[in-house]
């Protein structure tokens, strides 16, 4: 998880089943969905979701994209579901533990003293402990070399008890971002931005390792909430590396109609409007208004914009890409922040970081 405004600091926290390319193949752990489909009506909170890893019912949620009749949107609960699949993990880490000896292991690298990053550091250190994942840290100071990151990438690479790297961004403007992050083993890419990664992700027929953790959250979000993709009109609004054009891509592996919304778009109101599914991922305090949402739409908001509150002790109080109490008044279902996007994203990368130990021992 990279340190943009994306990402929710404040959440509690951040898996194969989650996406259709996703399968037990390698030792890659396999979830089981409920996609119910879309209905014209009003929301009805009945069904039950389930999954391989621990078989047992999850709370009830279920999304029409259709008017809503009741005053507010169904709130899609990321730090709920973020739990459960927590918990999920746990009881997989344990399985592994006990059959082969192995404990999955994470390596984070951290360079400077960013406190938003150390933030994302400390909350990802934490979620590990939570699971039973073993995590390693590295933290160098702003001035440290390009070649000292390398050296500690390199080494990560050669230990089998690390089986996810993860560089926390952004680094400091004297390093090439891209060489950094090429330079962690496709194997150990648990952030999924590996150029190998995405290429696999754009393509037709071809099986990424890893997805990136934000927007493989929305999309897990989706499914959870047992929200239909397939044949839906999706607009993602922003096309940055980590949220956007990744999403975008999951959307159409869903077999969505997808459109992006970006800085140049003429028009995106109206774009936006005719979306059935929209991920907003923009990082502007609510841009997307009332009027750019079509009834009945489920709405994923991955933006995270302080903006001043007096009457807040911190000053400032955090809000979405999406104008949250218009959006409650149109849409089916909607995201809240904080507590949508954010933990599912650390919950992705533990998800990943299992997958990947399992891939690496052939461990069903």
């Amino acid at each position: 998880m990279t340190s943009i405004m994306f990402i929710d600091p404040y959440s509690s926290s951040a898996t194969s089943r989650l996406l259709p390319f996703s399968r037990s193949i390698n030792g890659v752990v396999s979830l089981r969905r409920f996609v119910a489909p879309l209905h014209v009506g009003s929301l009805i909170p009945t069904f039950p979701c389930s999954l391989s890893l621990q078989s047992r019912p999850c709370s009830s949620r279920f999304i029409t994209a259709a008017m809503a009749t009741e005053p507010s949107a169904k709130v899609i609960d990321g730090k709920s579901v973020a739990k459960q699949i927590r918990e999920e993990i746990s009881v997989e880490v344990s399985k592994m533990k006990d059959a082969i000896g192995v404990v999955p292991g994470l390596a984070v690298i951290l360079v400077g003293d960013r406190k938003d990053s150390a933030t994302y550091v400390r909350n990802k250190k934490k979620a590990c402990e939570s699971v039973g994942i073993n995590s390693f840290e590295v933290h160098l100071p702003e001035d440290a070399s390009e070649q000292e990151v390398l050296t500690f990438i390199f080494d990560f690479n050669d230990d089998p008890s690390v089986h996810g790297i993860l560089v926390q961004l952004p680094l400091p403007c004297h390093m090439d971002e891209q060489k950094i992050l090429n330079a962690v083993a496709i194997e150990k890419d648990v952030d999924g931005f590996h150029p190998l990664n995405i290429g696999r992700l754009a393509m037709r027929g071809r099986e990424p390792l890893f997805v990136p953790c934000t927007p493989k959250g929305c999309i897990e979000l989706l499914h959870r909430y047992g929200v239909n993709i397939k044949g839906k009109r999706a607009v993602v609004i922003g096309r940055s590396n980590i949220v956007g054009m990744p999403a975008a891509l999951l959307l159409q592996r869903e077999d969505a109609t997808v459109s992006i919304v970006h800085s140049r778009t003429q028009n995106p109101e109206e774009i936006t409007r005719q979306a059935d599914i929209i991920i907003s991922a923009v990082g502007q305090p609510n841009m997307v208004r009332g009027s750019w949402i079509k009834p009945g739409a489920v709405i994923i908001d991955v933006g995270i914009n302080p903006v001043e509150d007096a009457s807040s002790p911190r000053g400032y109080r955090l809000v979405g890409d999406v104008c949250y109490e218009e959006a409650c008044k149109i849409a089916a279902a909607v995201t809240p922040v904080p507590g949508g996007v954010g933990p599912m994203t650390i919950a992705m990368l533990l998800s990943n970081t299992l997958d990947s130990a399992k891939r690496a021992y052939n461990f069903q």
